[in-house]
């Protein structure tokens, strides 16, 4: 098991690096604006989705496999960036197009957030950054590590919940603006840029990631 002080230390962490605005909540929260609150929080699951991809690689020590093998993580990493980009330019594109939608903004969930969520989540380095730099500390070697490893992914999907939340209601207010096809095709436009700039951050993460 692992002490009240170190779960504690371990969700200050972790809540700090997801409440920071990055490429992930910022993703959460596009979707909230783009398709909708549900659509928000499909992201969001689908992303946990992917992050348990990485919790059970460190569950199986497979971080240092990653590390041994940079090539097969430098082309997941890319991949991912290349489909958000892909993202970005197709909403770019949609925003030219709004107003053969009708007169009020399509709010229909689809699998392509949860989708997206997962993509995002494997094909951010941050992630696995994420588990090679800061769990360590956090386990103790001399018991059940994978044990450790799933009470702190545990923690780790509260507080990304509770986080994600906040980020969706956010996005919630801001959707309010989408009523006018004029506004929701510079939204568009803007959300298409946030995948974009999301797609260059984490390539930027990518290329000063030595592993």
């Amino acid at each position: 098991m692992i002490g009240l002080e170190t779960l504690a230390a371990f969700l200050v962490v972790t809540a700090t690096t997801s409440i920071v605005p990055g490429p992930s909540m910022m993703f959460v929260m596009s979707q909230a604006i783009w398709r909708g609150p549900r659509s928000g929080w499909a992201a969001l699951m689908g992303m946990q989705i992917g992050y348990f991809v990485w919790w059970a690689f460190a569950a199986l020590g497979l971080g240092a496999l990653a590390a041994t093998y940079p090539l097969a993580f430098r082309i997941l990493a890319i991949s991912g960036i290349l489909y958000l980009a892909w993202l970005g330019i197709r909403a770019i594109r949609h925003s030219f197009h709004v107003e053969d939608d009708g007169a009020a903004p399509t709010r229909k969930v689809s699998g392509h957030a949860f989708r997206d969520g997962i993509a995002v989540a494997i094909g951010n380095p941050k992630s696995l950054v994420y588990m090679v730099a800061i769990i360590p500390p956090f386990v103790d070697p001399q018991r059940s590590v994978p044990t450790q490893i799933v009470i702190l992914a545990l923690v780790a999907l509260v507080a990304d919940l509770v986080i994600g939340w906040l980020y969706i209601a956010a996005g919630k207010r801001l959707a309010t603006f989408m009523e006018r096809a004029a506004t929701r095709s510079w939204i568009d436009r803007g959300i298409g840029i946030v995948f974009i700039l999301i797609a260059a951050a984490i390539l930027v993460d990518l290329m000063g990631t030595k592993i």
